[in-house]
């Protein structure tokens, strides 16, 4: 199925059966714990402790 009509499918089934106040408040908490995340990383950068670096390869 073509990606925008499963959206639009989906919006529809929003409209007919919303979401409870408590489910909006939930979705709209973790979009804006995104957003901080993300200008976080934007304007301070990201932290050298969270960088995954490569480990040697022991071989005998």
């Amino acid at each position: 199925m073509d990606p925008m009509t499963r959206l639009l499918i989906r919006l529809a089934q929003w409209f007919r059966h919303p979401p409870s106040p408590t489910q909006i408040k939930v979705i709209l908490a973790t979009l804006v714990i995104c957003v901080i995340l993300v200008l976080i990383e934007k304007f301070v950068g990201w932290p050298d402790w969270a960088t995954a670096q490569r480990v040697p390869i022991l071989r005998h």
